[in-house]
């Protein structure tokens, strides 16, 4: 019988290190890092202030992993659609495509399979490109801050939709929507940019949602529950309906 050999017990494929904070949080940070450093060196002594002091800290860092970036790396397939945000797919809908990315040389008029992820406060909440090709559209939309998890909010709440287009004329649409927190969308593309599949595109602020138009033909590879990682989850494969069923357990 052949012996399996064992990979080298010294050798590290993948180098864990403490992710870098988004330039957009750093101000946070050093905002409520300061506060907590003048809490701790102007309150009396007593428990009631070491227990303020110590919520300060713990808001602290709780600010920093807010706005953590940690590395990611994507599948090579081009036909293979990844996930936009980190959190938990709530919706999986047929629908039409958002106006704003419906029309001439935009998504065309058809049902599209809308896949709906849900980013909770303790989510990673920078957002990637689900596809490799050019911005061909943003359309940023004013709006209302009700529960991202609500149907209704991909068409009330304040929204940015993103549509990129690959070199074969494939379009993908995906739109970043502000939650009951977040007060403020960032997009960090503009319209003409090429981007690669995975690529950072921008964050929304405390709790959001982001959307993903799946054309014609091409089936959500995902469940219900299941829980997605921003630039590595496949989501679908363009041109394949797997249309799985079942629930994340």
């Amino acid at each position: 019988m052949a012996e399996i050999e064992k990979p080298d017990s010294h050798v590290t494929a993948v180098k864990w290190r403490f992710p870098d904070v988004h330039p957009e949080g750093r101000k946070f940070v050093l905002i409520s890092g300061f506060i907590t450093f003048l809490a701790f060196l102007l309150l009396p002594n007593g428990w009631l202030s070491e227990i303020f002091q110590w919520a300060l800290v713990i808001i602290t860092i709780w600010v920093a992993a807010f706005f953590r970036d940690p590395v990611r790396t994507s599948p090579a397939d081009p036909d293979l659609v990844i996930a936009p945000a980190d959190g938990l797919v709530t919706m999986i809908k047929e629908v039409a495509p958002p106006p704003e990315l419906a029309g001439e040389g935009l998504l065309p008029a058809g049902n599209y399979t809308r896949v709906s992820i849900f980013m909770s406060v303790f989510d990673v909440h920078i957002n990637r490109s689900p596809i490799a090709g050019r911005v061909t559209k943003i359309a940023y939309v004013p709006g209302k801050f009700v529960n991202a998890d609500l149907d209704k909010a991909s068409e009330d709440n304040e929204r940015n939709h993103i549509l990129v287009e690959r070199h074969d004329g494939v379009k993908i649409g995906f739109t970043q929507i502000a939650g009951l927190v977040a007060r403020r969308i960032l997009t960090d593309v503009k319209e003409g940019d090429v981007i690669d599949k995975g690529e950072r595109v921008g964050l929304i602020r405390f709790g959001s949602r982001v959307d993903v138009y799946l054309p014609e033909g091409t089936g959500s590879n995902i469940l219900l529950g299941q829980r997605t990682i921003a630039g590595e989850t496949v989501i679908a494969k363009l041109g394949t309906t797997p249309a799985l069923e079942g629930n994340s357990q």
